[in-house]
């Protein structure tokens, strides 16, 4: 979630800007953006003008010491024993988990993985399914996203939100090969206090409509539950499918749903220019960060329940499909998406919830561990982020998170309803985990 939390707020020409009309070309050359160095962790960029010398890590209290030293030593009974692919461990592993052995997995990013990592994973354990949650600005960023020695023996599958599709890539064809330019008309600058406030409604208004990042052309596809019900014939071959559960355009649109119009009108009225400069931008981030550190980390899983929803409900018929099996899913840390399917599933499955809270805070160490920690503190802080937030797993986030679900929805089956993923599909998961 921090990876995609610093995409949202870069200003590279990769990311969603905060307003959603595009930046004249003459604003920013394309020369100075060309000649800014910069560093990348995980796919996050931090600006190399930045001397990590001082980068200041937050201090962790005694107590958050304690829990670090009690997280790490049930990660040394439950992580599978892997180099560099952090975060990974069966669901079974779980305390009073009924998921039978060696059938789904949780795991950080795997590109990252050594040749002993690759053994593991597709020599011993035999994952034949691999499920990438990250959104297509983390993919961009990811110089592994297509390193041979791991997915050579892969047939990609792209899950597209629109119209329930997926397409299979051909074996000369990369991930982020295909693109499509937005499409979208400038409003004009310094226009009446109406224009601005219609420019507040396109976040505020229909978010449930239209909160989807734009999507490529998907040609030759076939329908997304059609693929599920023709699985037999694939259950021989390795794949990896790529389910973006979400994206910077919909978490801005989440965030600002919560902010009051009058707020943000008031906002962008200071600074006439808001909608052409970045300067200007600048000031309109002010309450939409308020309201990102704010709300942290369980506001962050609100809204990925809200605007995932089609691709939570992809990945757990992906899931369901005992043809696919063994199942491993992630994101970037392995953390927080990768958090939120697993105690979806988990919670389905009947684990009681100091149980799924229990499994979420093995994430706490993942970033800490990681050679690069300080990059990644200096790029959140880069962008106003509160590092100590959003790096880490602490457990009432996810007793936070569950609570919410029984709040909203009712129950975890009353959400999977909500999604589309019913009875019969729910009966299909927990058979497909739980039986001999």
């Amino acid at each position: 979630m921090a990876a995609l939390l610093v995409a949202l707020l870069s200003c590279t020409p990769q990311s969603h800007a905060l307003v959603s009309v595009p930046r004249p070309p003459a604003f920013v050359p394309q020369r100075s953006l060309a000649n800014r160095a910069r560093t990348t962790v995980l796919g996050v960029q931090l600006d190399d003008s930045v001397d990590l010398s001082d980068v200041e890590v937050p201090e962790s209290t005694e107590a958050e010491k304690e829990f670090l030293q009690r997280t790490a030593a049930l990660c040394e009974e439950r992580n599978l024993p892997l180099q560099k692919v952090k975060n990974a461990r069966d669901l079974a592993s779980v305390r009073h988990s009924p998921v039978k052995p060696g059938r789904v997995y949780r795991i950080g990013r795997v590109s990252d993985a050594t040749t002993a990592d690759l053994d593991i994973l597709f020599g011993e354990i035999g994952v034949k399914t691999l499920v990438d949650l990250r959104s297509t600005t983390e993919l961009k960023d990811d110089p592994t996203l297509e390193r041979e020695e791991v997915f050579a023996n892969f047939t990609d599958m792209v899950f597209y939100e629109n119209g329930r599709l997926v397409k299979e890539l051909g074996p000369e064809e990369k991930r982020m090969q295909r693109t499509r330019k937005r499409d979208r008309v400038m409003k004009a600058v310094n226009e009446t206090k109406c224009v601005i406030l219609d420019f507040v409604d396109n976040f505020m208004d229909n978010e449930e409509e239209g909160g989807e990042e734009e999507e490529e052309d998907c040609i030759d596809c076939i329908e997304a539950e059609k693929l599920i019900q023709e699985s037999a014939w694939r259950r021989n071959r390795k794949e990896r499918h790529f389910v973006s559960i979400m994206n910077e355009l919909k978490y801005v649109r989440g965030t600002l749903s919560k902010l009051r119009k009058r707020d943000i009108a008031k906002t962008i009225m200071k600074s006439p220019t808001t909608i052409v400069s970045k300067a200007a931008r600048e000031n309109i981030k002010e309450p939409f960060l308020k309201e990102i550190n704010g709300g942290g980390l369980p506001m962050l899983n609100e809204l990925l329940l809200r605007f995932g929803a089609p691709g939570i409900k992809h990945v757990l018929e992906l899931i369901s499909d005992k043809n696919r099996h063994p199942v491993a899913f992630y994101c970037t840390a392995g953390k927080d998406r990768t958090g939120m399917i697993a105690a979806i599933i988990l919670a389905l499955l009947g684990v009681e919830d100091a149980d799924i809270v229990e499994d979420y805070s093995l994430s706490a160490n993942v970033y800490a561990e990681m050679n690069d920690h300080k990059a990644m503190v200096g790029a959140l802080s880069q962008r106003s982020l509160d590092a100590k937030t959003f790096l880490g797993a602490p457990p009432q986030v996810m007793a936070d998170t569950l609570a919410n679900i029984r709040t909203e929805y009712g129950s975890v089956e009353d959400y999977l309803d909500y999604i589309g993923f019913g009875e019969e599909s729910r009966k299909r998961l927990i058979y497909v985990l739980t039986e001999d």
